[in-house]
This record gives structure tokens, C-alpha cells and sequence, in this order.
């Protein structure tokens, strides 16, 4: 983009959204400095207060409730939705008109994320949203917060207009990338770029660095340990000499693992309510949901101050009564840390990996969580995969150093667990490093505006391009065997570490659509196998590569005679520069015609 004053980071997550920015026309000698944007929001019914953190909660209006009054903004007057700090406190006290965690909803393949389904297992009376409005929801509230302030009498400094680099979970696929520009768009935030949270904290780090290449040498892996409100995500990014240039390049992603704040404040939820029970109080599910996050709040009081060692829980007592008695209990810093270290944390062996077993519970708030909490074990698992994903010339070094990031690793005591586990299973005599971030809640949004002036060429990036490779499943052209399913094979369309920007043509191997008709087409995808080809056909995928979706499309005939017919069609990979993938049919005999594969994004069946 041209002519724009700011470059703008955003991060959109689970728990928090942080907007970060900078100055786009730095001279070139003049040093950058990175600010975070104090968002207006609703704190309590009719105050309206500045804070670096947006929680991502949205509060719903209920049946009686008009437009504007207590919850109008300075930019939207007769706004009904409560978006930020006031949604979060009230929320515990009506659950079921609370959204929350709509970035874990966008990647759960088992839902229609454009229907409107949140709150998730709310009475049918009550107003519901979609997983892609909820997130258009806290956009549409950044841009009309930041336009309000920033660019009331000046045009040129709107939002819209700036350059803005909105993060996403490294894990995250092609479908649920596509689906946050959607909710982008929606907001009015149209031209922007995607970038992966762990390299945006990457970033930050380097940024917060006198010189960063004397804290870590060439041959070293770096591992980004980001445990969220809603994921954990884990990425190695290797440093190497490139003709006596030290460069970075992120060379390998874990899997998506909805594990995070979100299941942390499950489970201690069950632990209160354990206490509870024990006294002769019993919750009924609408309180059990209020407790979960009342225990959410009083996990983040602990953890953002250490001198704090207990917290009150009280949940609305339920009754026919006008006052209604109010039942209370209390968390203490110990339960917590005992609770999630242990329950999350065990110390295990290296190749101790997840337990494939579902967990009773786990289910509770309607998302697909990880059947094992345990994110130690996911930990073994990802760095497994890595000394085993190639030849062993390319096998990526165990990590010399670990650079923690998400709210959840505010907790030193979780903190050291993690490299107490590492350590254990690391066979040099040297202790991993820790690598400082300036701020936990922060970084990520100030990561992505030094992300934008690096692209200027004023700063040092890091080489990594999709953090997936991607497939298209093929069915074997195999005799009918009664009861058995035809094989299918995987043919890579996208490999891994592709660079945003290219295009990739699969013309040696032919598809045929029928025009008229629809046509389906199998995305798949893997974090796992590096060294895939554009054009390699897969035989034997099992467990290295995973069904991502379906998607479809549809030829118009060009006259009535052409209906029925099968056209030979080739593919063509777009990675665009903004961090979405595109993948068109085109036909072999006239390249003009061409039709786009969609995303189908309905609950599979």
C-alpha cells in the first residue's frame, strides 16, 4: 500500500486483542519505535475506559434490551453488543449471552462457522452469532476505537488505510486463515496480511534486542513455546550462516492443538466445584458455566501478580427468591499451580507421547479439545517429529534456546516445568536458555508491526512461507471390493515452506469436471512431510497427513449441448501476499476458462 502513515499489528486472540503500531515513513537512519494503541471500551454501563488489552469477550443483548443507553460508544451510539472489559466481568453472571473464544471456534472443522451457533448450547430465545461475526465483532470495535482516536481530523490515518499485519496460530490451515479475512472483510478491514503468533513474538524479541545475533549463534534452534487462551502452538526457527550473514528461518510448526487457558479454566472449575460438593453444594450446568469463568478471572489475577495468593469465586445462587443467595468459594495460588503443573504438565519422557483417549469433560464447552491435556506430551511429540522428518543431514538441532509467549506462561512455576522437561530430555550438558520477552500480553501485536517495518527492509526477517505442505486426495482407479472404499492417494498441490507471492501449476495430473454438476475435491494437509514435491503423488499417508476439508465447484456450461459433459482440467496454486491460498481448475484446452475451488465450510457429516 502506498502513502500510509502507520503500520499497524494487531492480534486478534483467544483471550486479548492487542493493537500495536509505528511509524510507516521512518527516515533511514531513524530508529523505530513501536507504540500499543489504548483501546476505549465499555468498563461498566456507561463508562467508557482506555486499555491496552481488548478481551475478546462479547456480551449479547437480551430480549428487553434497546440499542445504545448504557452500552453506546463515542464512535457507535447505539451499539448493543458489549465488546471488551464489560463483557468479560458480566458474562460469568448470564453465561449463556456470553460469546467467548471465537478464534478456536474458526478451526473447528466440525461446525458451520458461518452459521449462527454462539454461544454455543445457549437457549434456543437467546440471540446467537457465528464464529466469523464474532471476530468481525472485535475488529469492527478496533477500527471504530482507533478512528475515533486517531484519525478524527485526518482521513489518511484511518484504519482501513494503513498497513495492518493481523496474526493467526501457526497451526492454523488454509480454511481457517481464509475464514479470518472473512471476518476481516466483514469489519471493513479489507487489505491486510496474515502472519503466524510465534513468529510475530519472534519478532518482538529481536526488536527488544541491542543485537540479537550475540544471544544466539549459527547451527542453534530456537523453540517458540505459545500456550494461549485457546492453543498451543510450537515452532522451531533455526539460525544459520549464510555467507557470513546470520539468518532465520522457521523450519518446523506443530499440529493445531486446541489446548490452552480455555481447558486450564475448565479444569479448575471441576476442582472448585470438587470443594463445593464436598460442602453440600451442588451447581446445576448454568451455574457450572458461570463457574468456569469465574475461575478464568481469578486464574488471570494470579497470574498477572505474584503477590496475590487466594481468590474469591462467587456464582449467582439460582431460585425463585427476588435476592437471590450468592454461592461462594475461593482459589488459592497453590491449587492453581498444583492443578494445572500436574494436570498439564507432567514431567514425562521423551518419547512419551499424547494419550489417543477421550477425556470425560473435555467436551463440555462444544469445541473438539485435545483428548490429552498433558502439554508436555504434545511438547515430546512435536520435537520427535522433527529428528524424524527427513534425512539426517536436514534433521533440525534440539533447541539451545526457548522463547515462551501467551498468558498462560506468565506463571514462572509453569515456566520452569516446561524447562525442567526440556532439560531432562536434552543430551548436552548445557541448560536451555530462556530468551526475555518484554511482555507476555504485548508482544505479538508489537511483533507484527516490526514484521511490517522488516518488510521495508528495516529489520531482519525470518524465512519460513507455509507452514503446511497441501494435497489433493485422488481416488485409486481400483476394482470395486464390496465393503471396502477405494484408496486414496495424495497428490501435493502446495509444498512446505512454498513462498507467499507464487503460483504453482499441477499440469501433470489431469482432473475431470463435469460441467453443470459439482464437483468435490479433498484438501488435505501436513506439517510433517518437508521435502513433498509440487506433483508428487503420496500412496501411503497414514498419520503424516490429515483431511483438512472438502471443496467444491461448479461449471457453467457455455450452452445447453456442453451439459454433461467432462472437460480435463489441471490445477493452479495461488499463495497470495496476504497470506491466503487460492487453488483454481483450469481448463487444458482453453486457459481462460477457469473456476475456483470454494471452501466448504459446513458441519461435515
Amino acid at each position: 500500500m502506498e502513502n500510509v502513515k502507520y503500520i499497524v499489528g494487531i492480534d486478534l486472540g483467544t483471550t486479548h486483542c492487542v493493537l500495536a503500531y509505528t511509524d510507516a515513513n521512518l527516515k533511514e537512519d531513524e530508529k523505530p519505535s513501536i507504540s500499543t494503541f489504548q483501546i476505549p471500551q465499555i468498563v461498566a454501563p456507561g463508562e467508557v475506559k482506555e486499555q491496552p488489552l481488548l478481551p475478546s469477550f462479547l456480551f449479547l443483548p437480551g430480549e428487553h434490551d434497546v440499542p445504545g443507553g448504557s452500552m453506546a460508544l463515542p464512535w457507535d451510539e447505539e451499539a448493543s453488543i458489549a465488546v471488551g472489559e464489560f463483557a468479560r466481568k458480566r458474562g460469568p453472571d448470564i453465561p449463556n449471552r456470553l460469546v467467548s473464544s471465537s478464534k478456536s471456534w474458526l478451526s473447528n472443522s466440525g461446525v458451520d462457522r458461518s452459521s449462527s451457533i454462539l454461544p454455543w448450547d445457549s437457549p434456543p430465545d437467546v440471540k446467537k452469532i457465528s464464529p466469523v461475526e464474532a471476530s468481525s465483532y472485535l475488529l469492527k470495535h478496533i477500527k471504530g476505537a482507533w478512528n475515533d482516536t486517531m484519525a478524527k481530523d485526518d482521513e489518511s490515518a484511518l484504519l482501513e488505510r494503513q498497513q495492518i499485519f493481523l496474526t493467526v496460530p501457526a497451526s492454523f490451515d488454509a480454511v481457517a486463515r481464509d475464514l479470518t479475512l472473512k471476518a476481516a472483510d466483514a469489519a471493513g478491514l479489507p487489505n491486510l496480511t496474515l502472519l503466524e503468533e510465534p513468529q510475530a513474538a519472534f519478532y518482538s524479541w529481536i526488536e527488544s534486542q541491542e543485537n540479537w545475533r550475540k544471544v544466539v549463534k549459527a547451527g542453534e534452534s530456537i523453540l517458540v513455546c505459545d500456550v494461549g487462551g485457546g492453543t498451543t502452538d510450537f515452532s522451531l526457527i533455526q539460525v544459520a550462516d549464510e555467507e557470513g550473514n546470520m539468518t532465520l528461518k522457521r523450519v518446523a510448526v506443530g499440529n493445531h492443538i486446541l489446548l490452552g487457558g480455555d481447558n486450564m479454566d475448565l479444569t479448575l472449575a471441576y476442582a472448585v466445584n470438587a470443594k463445593l460438593v464436598a460442602k453440600g453444594t451442588k451447581l446445576d450446568s448454568w451455574q457450572f458455566r458461570g463457574l468456569v469463568h469465574c475461575c478464568r478471572v481469578a486464574k488471570e489475577k494470579i497470574l498477572n501478580d505474584s503477590s496475590i495468593k487466594k481468590e474469591a469465586i462467587s456464582v449467582l445462587g439460582r431460585g425463585s427468591s427476588l435476592i437471590k443467595s450468592t454461592i461462594t468459594s475461593e482459589l488459592t495460588r497453590k491449587e492453581l499451580e498444583d492443578v494445572l503443573i500436574e494436570g498439564f504438565l507432567p514431567i514425562c519422557e521423551s518419547s512419551d507421547f499424547p494419550v489417543k483417549k477421550s477425556k470425560v469433560g473435555m467436551r463440555e464447552m462444544g469445541l473438539p479439545y485435545e483428548a490429552d491435556p498433558a502439554v508436555s506430551r504434545h511438547l515430546a511429540h512435536f520435537l520427535s517429529q522433527q529428528s524424524e522428518s527427513g534425512e539426517e543431514s536436514s534433521n533440525v538441532p534440539y533447541p539451545s534456546s526457548i522463547l515462551f509467549n501467551g498468558g498462560v506462561m506468565k506463571s514462572d512455576a509453569m515456566r520452569q516445568r516446561i524447562l525442567t522437561v526440556l532439560n531432562k530430555w536434552g543430551s548436552s550438558k548445557e541448560e536451555i536458555k530462556t530468551l526475555t520477552s518484554k511482555d507476555l500480553d504485548l508482544s505479538v501485536a508489537s511483533g507484527a508491526a516490526y514484521y511490517g517495518l522488516a518488510r521495508q527492509g528495516k529489520g531482519i526477517r525470518i524465512k519460513g512461507g507455509t507452514a503446511h505442505a497441501y494435497y489433493i486426495g485422488i481416488e485409486s482407479s481400483m476394482p470395486a471390493v464390496p465393503g471396502i472404499p477405494a484408496p486414496m492417494m495424495a497428490l501435493c498441490i502446495v509444498p512446505f515452506g512454498q513462498e507467499e507471492g507464487t503460483d504453482v501449476d499441477i499440469r501433470q495430473q489431469e482432473f475431470g469436471l463435469v460441467v453443470g454438476e459439482p464437483a468435490v475435491f479433498h484438501l488435505l494437509s501436513s506439517n510433517v512431510r518437508k521435502k513433498d514435491d509440487a506433483g508428487q503423488i503420496v500412496e501411503d499417508w497414514s498419520g503424516e497427513i490429515e483431511e483438512v476439508t472438502t471443496m467444491d465447484a461448479e461449471m457453467t456450461p457455455d450452452s445447453a449441448d456442453e451439459g454433461g459433459k467432462i472437460i480435463p482440467v489441471w490445477l493452479n496454486m495461488k499463495l497470495t501476499e496476504v497470506g491466503s491460498l487460492e487453488i483454481w481448475c483450469v481448463s487444458r484446452d482453453d486457459e481462460k476458462r477457469r473456476w475456483k475451488l470454494e471452501f466448504n465450510i459446513r458441519e461435515r457429516e
